[in-house]
């Protein structure tokens, strides 16, 4: 019955028509109950798409999970990554419906007969020079290069809608290492990112960092100071470039 009601306000609203899924996005109603207590952020860029949840109350991490997507018309596919909330299921293919209502994007699912139904209010669709899916590929350590192949383990940071979330996990053995995200911005060689969550330390929470960027050859040079005031010189490739195994 739910799944009818869908459609019918799809129908209504007129927002049947693809619409471009990149940017960040904040779940709002979860089984038609208001998700007041928990924040979900979503980030989609570049075919791959990474969620980081957070208590509202006192910022404790929640669960993070990801992968790349597929969207085909109305047919929805999440290959997951890392899942934090079980991580049994990494590696699984995941099926849904996906709707837009109302400029809202609507996720639903039967599973175990029963209907898994999201609803997800657009943050931003904002760009800006660092918007894309990247993985560290390289680090400068006493002015020397050292660069590295990403392998199933790896760290990756998506960034898209002003938003920016990075993940270190290893997608055959299902360990996560970490996850932390926010609010950034990228103007002028200068990137500042602002934590609202911190799978490793809630107190991080609040803290904003700021640091020189610069696009070389298609790959994003990151250089200044650690949390820890220790300087850092990173280099990170766009995913689908970097990673050997993404999907192309």
């Amino acid at each position: 019955m739910r799944k009818y009601l869908l459609i019918a306000l799809t129908m209504l609203f007129g927002w049947a028509n693809a619409q471009s899924i990149e940017g960040s996005w904040k779940m709002t109603h979860q089984d038609g109950q208001p998700v007041e207590d928990v924040e979900y952020i979503k980030i989609y860029q570049d075919g791959y798409f990474a969620f980081g949840a957070k208590q509202v109350a006192d910022n404790h991490f929640v669960g993070a999970g990801g992968g790349p997507f597929e969207l085909n018309g109305n047919d929805y596919t999440e290959t997951l990554d890392f899942f934090t909330l079980d991580p049994f299921q990494v590696g699984t293919v995941n099926k849904y419906t996906l709707d837009w209502v109302d400029g809202k994007m609507v996720i639903s699912s039967e599973i175990n007969g029963k209907m898994l139904v999201e609803i997800w209010e657009r943050v931003s669709d904002e760009k800006d020079d660092l918007t894309g899916n990247w993985v560290i590929t390289g680090r400068k350590r006493d002015d020397e290069i050292r660069r590295s192949t990403p392998g199933a383990r790896r760290t990756i940071k998506i960034l898209s809608g002003g938003r920016f979330q990075w993940v270190a996990f290893n997608s055959e053995t299902k360990e996560f290492s970490g996850s932390g995200g926010g609010t950034y911005t990228a103007v002028d060689g200068k990137y500042t990112e602002n934590i609202t969550f911190f799978s490793r330390d809630d107190s991080r929470v609040g803290a904003s960092l700021s640091f020189n960027y610069e696009v070389i050859d298609g790959e994003w040079h990151h250089s200044g100071l650690s949390s820890t005031g220790n300087p850092i010189y990173e280099i990170w490739t766009p995913y689908a470039i970097g990673y050997p195994g993404a999907k192309k």
